[in-house]
C-alpha cells in the first residue's frame, strides 16, 4: 500500500508549484509576481523543511514506522523548493547581476542568512542517497545531515528579518521549529540525565552532562 501511496505523496509536494504556474498562466499573480513566486517558495522550503523534521518524532509517538520512508522525499523537495527561490532572486529579481548580488549580500542581513541556509542544505540533497550513506559510514553522515537543523533555524530567521514588522507568520514557523527542536533536546538529553543521576545515588563522581 506504502508503494501506491508514494506516487501520491509525491504529486501533492507539487501542488504548490502546479498553482504557480497555474496562477502565472492566467495572469493571477498579481502587481508583484515576483514578490509573490519568492514568498511562495521560501514558505514552502521552511514548511518542507519542517515537515521532514516532524518525520522523527511523530513515527517514535505514534509507532508508525512507515513515515520514515518519506523523510528523504520531503527532505529533497524542501531542497527543490529552495532552488526555485534562489533561482527567482537571481534570475527573475536580479538578473544574474553577480555584482548587485554579492552587493545585497555583504549589505542586507536577511539575504546572506537565507544564502547561508541554502549553502547548507546542498550537501545535504547531494549525499541523501544511499550510496552516499554506504561511503560516509553511518555515524558520518548522520552527523553531517545534522545541518538540516541549523539550516531550518537560519531559514526562520530570514524570514523573520525580511518581514520586520509583521512577523505573524515567522512566529507560527518559530514555534513549530522549537518544538521539534525542544522534542530532539529532550530525547537526547533525558537519557544522560537519568544515567548521571543514577550514578550520583550510587556515589559516583559525575560532571554536569553537555547538552
Amino acid at each position: 500500500m506504502i508503494r501506491w501511496f508514494k506516487p501520491v505523496v509525491f504529486l501533492a509536494c507539487l501542488g504548490p508549484l502546479a498553482r504557480l504556474g497555474w496562477k502565472g498562466y492566467h495572469q493571477a499573480l498579481g502587481a508583484n509576481p515576483i514578490e509573490v513566486i519568492t514568498h511562495s517558495t521560501g514558505d514552502w522550503t521552511l514548511i518542507f523543511l519542517l515537515v521532514t523534521l516532524a518525520i522523527t518524532p511523530i513515527r517514535k509517538l505514534t509507532r508508525q514506522l512507515w513515515l520514515i520512508r518519506f523523510r528523504r522525499m520531503f527532505g529533497l523537495f524542501a531542497f527543490f523548493y529552495v532552488v526555485l527561490h534562489f533561482l527567482t532572486y537571481i534570475w527573475l529579481d536580479k538578473f544574474f547581476d553577480v555584482h548587485e548580488m554579492l552587493a545585497d549580500i555583504a549589505k542586507r542581513k536577511f539575504i546572506t542568512v537565507g544564502f547561508t541556509a541554502f549553502l547548507l542544505l546542498i550537501p545535504l540533497a547531494v549525499t541523501s542517497t544511499s550510496g552516499w550513506i554506504r561511503r560516509l559510514g553511518g555515524k558520518r553522515w548522520s552527523r553531517l545531515h545534522q545541518l538540516i537543523y541549523l539550516s531550518a533555524v537560519l531559514g526562520v530567521i530570514h524570514y523573520w528579518w525580511l518581514v520586520k514588522k509583521d512577523v505573524h507568520k515567522p512566529l507560527e514557523y518559530a514555534i513549530v521549529l522549537s518544538v521539534l527542536l525542544g522534542y530532539r533536546v529532550l530525547v537526547w538529553g533525558f537519557p544522560k540525565l537519568t544515567a548521571n543521576r543514577t550514578r550520583t545515588l550510587s556515589g559516583e563522581h559525575i560532571e554536569s552532562p553537555q547538552w
